[in-house]
């Protein structure tokens, strides 16, 4: 990969915030947190949403990435993408699913190129592409892996202070049981030692695994997954060499001192990941795929469509996701190096 390649930005759906978290990234591209990129999107799209919010974001279409970075201080480098039909904000348009996933589409390729860093994607609404145009995966995470060739990836969400990985990610509750195995707690946390090591620079990175049940059983007093499954998972990847520890207590391995004992959380069910990673720091979250052969990156929200129009997105999330993905592009770089 070119370390000195722009990242490339997906249009998301065009019915929500992601123009509107582009353009105003772009326009604080001087404080320093705001690596260069460009946008993979409708220039006529995104020309409408700074007129309408009053955002000042001159605009330049390019015809290759490699354009971006001579262009990215003066304006937004648009790589253009038309929209199938007309777009008001807040209403998703069947019609232009197509050309979300085409978005997605050419980014992944500009990066499994070379000619992008990264992968930073605008939040996407699934049932709209389901409807709109046959879409066939679950959610952006399984799309992004069948364009990387890889059978599947791990989600990861990371904020200043705290990185997580639900095991079980969209399931109800009572499915979550079936999907906790001494094979699927190895698995995932080998992608994780294995990108946490190439990724972001850690040659031993350490690895909290939670417990399922409340004090993680309690000797088995309230359920026997710990001893049966996730003890005996940790105790095989202890011997292969990965700094796993566990089962910890899900009340409370997010303090203060507790997080400073381990790099990462591997968790057993979304939410026991994702509460504390949003209340710690709910804007400044980035989720992040794992075991791609490529970076990606995302703001940790979805479309917003209530504030589609409004000149209201925040786009602190959207900036910790792009700076998030040049620092993971440049360790990735440099371990190849």
């Amino acid at each position: 990969m070119n370390e000195r390649a722009p990242l490339a930005v997906t249009m998301g759906d065009p019915a929500g915030i992601g123009g509107e978290l582009t353009i105003k990234a772009w326009s604080r591209r001087t404080d320093g947190l705001v690596p260069s990129f460009y946008a993979i999107d409708d220039p006529a799209r995104l020309a409408a949403i700074a007129e309408t919010t009053g955002l000042a974001c001159p605009m330049v279409e390019i015809g290759d990435p490699s354009e971006a970075p001579a262009v990215f201080a003066d304006a937004l480098p648009v790589l253009p993408l038309p929209l199938s039909a007309t777009q008001p904000p807040g209403v998703p348009v069947a019609a232009n699913a197509g050309v979300v996933i085409a978005s997605i589409e050419r980014a992944v390729a500009d990066a499994m190129a070379g000619r992008a860093a990264a992968v930073v994607t605008n939040p996407i609404n699934k049932r709209a592409l389901q409807t709109g145009a046959g879409f066939a995966y679950p959610g952006h995470t399984e799309f992004l892996a069948a364009l990387g060739g890889v059978p599947s990836s791990v989600m990861m969400l990371a904020a200043p202070g705290l990185r997580v990985v639900p095991l079980t990610v969209h399931l109800a509750l009572r499915d979550v049981f079936d999907g906790i195995t001494r094979d699927t707690i190895m698995a995932t946390a080998r992608v994780v030692h294995e990108a946490m090591r190439r990724d972001f620079g850690l040659p031993a990175p350490r690895i909290a695994i939670s417990g399922l049940n409340p004090h993680a059983g309690e000797g088995g007093s309230m359920g026997m997954e710990e001893i049966e499954t996730i003890a005996p998972a940790i105790e095989a990847l202890q011997a292969e060499g990965i700094d796993a520890s566990g089962p910890w207590p899900g009340d409370t391995m997010f303090n203060d001192e507790a997080r400073a004992r381990y790099d990462v959380a591997l968790c057993m069910y979304h939410d026991q990941a994702l509460i504390p990673l949003k209340t710690l720091d709910f804007h400044r979250g980035v989720n992040i795929t794992l075991g791609l052969p490529f970076v990606r990156t995302s703001p940790d929200h979805g479309t917003a469509y209530d504030r589609a129009g409004h000149n209201t997105a925040d786009p602190r999330s959207f900036i910790e996701a792009l700076a998030t993905a040049r620092a993971m592009a440049d360790a990735r770089a440099a371990a190849a190096a």
